[in-house]
């Protein structure tokens, strides 16, 4: 596949990142069994994967502005473009050493997505997409899956936890969900649901209760893969709303009606 020169930039900044993470995930597995745990190696691990993308990307686009998760956003002097950055989605999966966390990153050009990159260190999976130019998972084309009705599809979600959420709206989509599907779930990486869609793993995902770079990256993918992407009313922009209903046409549209199905009175 054909990359643009703005897209190898993304790449290359994944893959440096990347590795950095690679080489911290290895340590957290082996600081499981200490007394003080984890945590705050993490967090460094994670400023330090954000500090890396940012220098790199700005190196290459000076002028840009820059949002990501663990600083405060850099206003551009360009005034169009915006990087979009997650340096570890999937902070619980790292922390507690399960390999299923991502770097998420995407281009903004005056509001709307135009590339992205999506890199699982823990697989050498990348993921990349550019408007208009399909998307990818190293160089083989994706496709979101073909399933037309629920019955069939296995879909992915987020479930909210502790300080996050409306968790009762959430069991009752849930259990709205559950009663139509051949599965449901859950892995924590918001990011990496998304390419999953793209790639025709999960045939649909929901998920209330999202920042701009959980999703930013992901909804291009799977546009990019031929799949719908709303939020969960249904609106264009799921990145400012921070909800999302994705899937092919028909799984989209029945699994936004599902989640949307009253709740019956006795």
């Amino acid at each position: 596949m054909a990359r643009s020169a703005l897209l190898n930039v993304m790449v290359q900044a994944a893959f440096k990142a990347g590795k950095s993470l690679a080489r911290d995930f290895g340590e957290v597995q082996n600081l499981q069994v200490s007394l003080k745990g984890p945590s705050d190696y993490v967090s460094q691990a994670d400023r330090k994967a954000e500090r890396s993308i940012r220098e790199d990307l700005l190196k290459a686009r000076p002028t840009y502005g820059f949002l990501g998760e663990e600083g405060e956003e850099i206003k551009g002097t360009d005034g169009a473009h915006r990087w979009i950055v997650d340096p570890l989605d999937g902070t619980t999966n790292f922390l507690h050493g399960l390999p299923h966390f991502a770097i998420s990153m995407a281009l903004e050009r005056q509001g709307e997505i135009v590339a992205a990159v999506v890199f699982n260190p823990a697989t050498d999976e990348l993921y990349t997409a550019e408007r208009g130019g399909g998307a990818f998972l190293n160089d083989r084309r994706l496709r979101v899956g073909a399933r037309k009705v629920l019955s069939d599809a296995v879909v992915g979600t987020g479930t909210p936890h502790l300080g996050r959420g409306n968790h009762g709206k959430y069991l009752i989509e849930l259990r709205h969900v559950m009663g139509e599907v051949a599965g449901i779930r859950r892995f924590g990486s918001a990011s990496l649901d998304l390419a999953y869609v793209a790639a025709g793993r999960y045939d649909g995902f929901w998920e209330r209760d999202l920042a701009a770079w959980d999703i930013a990256a992901g909804v291009l993918l799977v546009r990019e893969a031929g799949g719908w992407v709303t939020d969960i009313d249904g609106g264009s922009k799921p990145v400012e709303d921070g909800s999302i209903i994705c899937g092919n046409e028909y799984i989209a549209k029945a699994l936004r009606e599902v989640i949307h199905r009253p709740v019956p009175t006795k």
